[in-house]
């Protein structure tokens, strides 16, 4: 053999030889093939596949017969035989997983989740990223707290599209790393890791505390028609229920430029509840759990602003479809107070709260998951004790 490409071949040897002692995983999808990953969807009717290309994999989903939007799908790879898991017993080592992605829409959250045969939270290693450009490469990683993992383990990392809504979509994955890394050293995560479901943290905790400036409702039945004036018993109130949307718009000229510090967090206050309905019998037990709920959704498109004197379903769109103008993924379903009087605190992410604040997100929209007659107080009513508001805080 030629001395040049011995040392080259011994060079690649050891290159390979020390990823391994290093305890890393790393699947470059260069080779042409997705083997040893398993893709799957859940909890709908989407599909989903996952297929080599030039230098990346691309999973694809169709929704487009999900009627409901509360699919998910999950790329998964067992890293086990390829990280030092006895390292993973010991306290001062972690799992630091890394991935390079683009998605054909955006915003969109995807999520990493980390979780083992034993998991029984899968919540704990699980964090959510926002993608604000579509078709751009972003680099996002996590690096896992008190994993517990341990040789004989499958150690499994996850990469996940949820609720993106009814249409097709794509997500490319450029390379995904897992390494074992120690703790103390390995240095912040990237991307912005987003806690999935997190706490609220006490009102008084934030320096903003914005009633909305308008409230009106989307009709869809009666498109050309305004329900400013929509009352129960004499009380101003906003109805979320099938064909009936409320819309929110803050008026936040005097905060352009400002830079959100953290999530913020949407109040409203619930003036009635009708639900019901066994979901659990007519699509099983764990599709069942998702309806019964109020989804709260971006406003990118329509106009700056309306009046709730006004607005209509028709004049809201500006002749634009509606998923245009409404992002598809929502922002949070909640299931809403049942009591009169009763408050619900909504976590907005900090993107979701940058975006607010930038004037890039206009409003939000609350649409039913399920046959739910929910009605939250106007802005009106009770001299705007009730109204809608938004807590958060910036610098």
């Amino acid at each position: 053999m030629n001395p040049f490409f011995k040392s080259i071949g011994a060079s690649l040897l050891f290159v390979v030889c020390q990823a391994t002692l290093n305890g890393q995983f790393l699947d470059d999808f260069d080779d042409g093939n997705v083997d040893g990953w398993n893709a799957f969807t859940g909890d709908g009717f989407a599909t989903i596949s996952f297929t080599p290309n030039s230098g990346f994999a691309r999973s694809e989903v169709d929704a487009t017969d999900d009627p409901y939007n509360v699919w998910w799908s999950v790329l998964r790879r067992d890293v086990s035989s390829f990280v030092d898991m006895e390292k993973l017993e010991d306290p001062a080592y972690e799992l630091r997983v890394e991935v390079k992605l683009r998605t054909s829409h955006a915003p969109r959250r995807v999520n990493i989740m980390i979780n083992t045969q034993r998991t029984l939270d899968y919540h704990e290693h699980l964090r959510e990223y926002d993608i604000e450009e579509a078709g751009e490469w972003s680099t996002i990683s996590f690096t896992t707290e008190n994993l517990d993992a341990k040789p004989g383990d499958n150690l499994y990392v996850q990469l996940c599209m949820t609720d993106w809504g009814y249409d097709r979509y794509h997500m490319d994955v450029d390379y995904y790393k897992a390494d074992i890394v120690k703790a103390a050293e390995a240095g912040p995560d990237l991307g912005e890791p987003l806690l999935y479901h997190p706490p609220i943290p006490s009102i008084d905790s934030f320096a903003h505390h914005l009633s909305v400036a308008e409230d009106g409702m989307l009709n869809l039945r009666f498109p050309d028609v305004s329900f400013g004036a929509w009352q129960q018993s004499g009380i101003s109130i906003l109805t979320v229920s099938e064909g009936q949307y409320p819309i929110l718009r803050w008026d936040l000229a005097e905060l352009r430029g400002a830079e959100a510090t953290g999530p913020g967090v949407l109040e409203l206050t619930t003036r009635s509840l009708s639900k019901g309905g066994d979901y659990g019998k007519a699509f099983g037990e764990d599709l069942g759990v998702e309806f019964g709920k109020v989804r709260i959704f971006e406003v990118f498109g329509g106009p700056s602003e309306w009046s709730d004197a006004s607005v209509t379903y028709h004049s809201f769109l500006e002749g634009q479809d509606f998923w245009n103008v409404v992002n598809e993924q929502m922002i949070f379903d909640t299931e809403l107070a049942e009591a009169d009087g009763g408050k619900t605190h909504i976590t907005l992410s900090r993107p979701v709260m940058q975006r607010i604040l930038d004037g890039t997100t206009k409003g939000l929209l609350l649409m039913p998951l399920g046959a739910i007659d929910a009605t939250i107080y106007d802005s009106s009513a009770h001299n705007g004790k009730y109204a809608a508001k938004l807590h958060f805080s910036t610098r």
